[in-house]
């Protein structure tokens, strides 16, 4: 009954701090209320100069079919490509389109006319699809016009899974998962040990016939109740604010959940065991938190990567958390589906929770 009183002591600590239980409270409302609305790799109000060298009634009708798009902030319209490429230079647009001065003619004829979309590619991302965008409107605007680019046009058709109205949240809102558990279940134990070191009350641990199994089993579960504690909150503000809720069984996210919890509980106390300040602590987590978190197609796909870096997912828990998740809350999966993603989850949190163990120096 040593760890009932143990796991008591670690509560204590934590109710006692005047920081801790407000953090544990505030900042998964945070992060699951704010960063859905901020991190959106959607592109929009992408700046739009146009160069109209035909001035006919064509040409204008594709320039209002940009105007009034959702996607651009129309800038206005340049004489020459020239002024209108000073803009781009001077970031004050991002795109130019130039339709040709025989514009009109050629769609009358039945031709296809070469319309120009030179886009700033400083940003790749907002460059390539600025253009894509741009693309469509223009070819939309031809099969108006030509009935043999409406007969290519007819003959294509898009069907979107699991996300049909490609709703960006539903796919960030598991990854803001990763994040609240990484940080909660990570920094606060990785502060944990090396705090008592500062304070002196390890020294009191250390006299005390208590093993080192249950000394740091009682320094792990406390967080992993704090690990239930954020995912339900997480899923229940997915659910009130986003009207998002998982398409695959709730206890699946749960089961993910508290093997990632085990994995970053027991990566603090590692870190806790080995550093002597929270200073030192704190920037030797951060060092694996980054690390961890961008190599894990949170924000990018991982088949994006090169091959030497994409090696780097098989010993990432982050990366395994990251696609079982989404498998469960966005594709519906269930554990067949996940099952390696568990058991890699699995046998990396056990063997980092006995590092935690053994990296424990007890003197007697």
């Amino acid at each position: 009954m040593i760890i009932r009183y143990l796991i008591q002591k670690e509560f204590t600590q934590i109710r006692r701090n005047p920081f801790l239980p407000r953090l544990i409270i505030i900042f998964p409302i945070m992060i699951m209320c704010v960063m859905p609305w901020v991190m959106n790799m959607e592109v929009k109000n992408v700046v739009v100069d146009v160069v109209d060298l035909d001035h006919s009634t064509l040409s204008q009708r594709l320039v209002h079919d940009i105007e009034h798009s959702n996607y651009f902030i129309f800038h206005g319209q340049k004489p020459t490509y020239a002024e209108a490429l000073k803009d781009i230079e001077h970031t004050d647009a991002d795109v130019v389109v130039v339709i040709p001065q025989d514009y009109s003619k050629d769609l009358t004829r039945g031709q296809q006319p070469q319309v120009l979309i030179a886009a700033n590619a400083v940003n790749g991302t907002k460059g390539s699809m600025g253009a894509a965008y741009l693309s469509q409107i223009v070819t939309a605007n031809l099969t108006d016009v030509l009935p043999s680019a409406a007969a290519i046009q007819s003959k294509i058709s898009t069907l979107f899974l699991y996300n049909k109205h490609l709703n960006f949240k539903l796919f960030m809102i598991p990854a803001l998962f990763a994040i609240v558990m990484m940080l909660m279940t990570g920094f606060l134990p990785a502060l944990n040990i090396v705090s008592e070191k500062e304070s002196g009350t390890i020294e009191q641990i250390n006299v005390t016939p208590v093993s080192k199994w249950n000394f740091i089993l009682a320094k792990l579960i406390p967080y992993w109740l704090i690990a239930l504690f954020v995912i339900t909150v997480c899923l229940t503000l997915a659910w009130l604010v986003y009207g998002i809720t998982p398409s695959g069984p709730l206890w699946l996210i749960y089961l993910l959940a508290m093997l990632l919890a085990m994995f970053f509980s027991s990566l603090g106390l590692i870190i806790s065991n080995y550093s002597d300040t929270m200073q030192q602590a704190i920037f030797v987590m951060w060092f694996f938190v980054v690390i961890l978190m961008l190599l894990s197609g949170l924000f990018t796909p991982t088949r994006s990567m090169p091959s030497w870096s994409y090696l780097t997912t098989y010993i990432n828990p982050m990366c395994y958390f990251v696609d079982a998740v989404r498998t469960v809350f966005v594709r519906g999966g269930d554990l067949q589906s996940i099952w390696h993603q568990v058991l890699a989850l699995m046998g990396i949190g056990l063997f980092m929770g006995g590092w935690a163990v053994q990296s424990y120096k007890k003197n007697s």
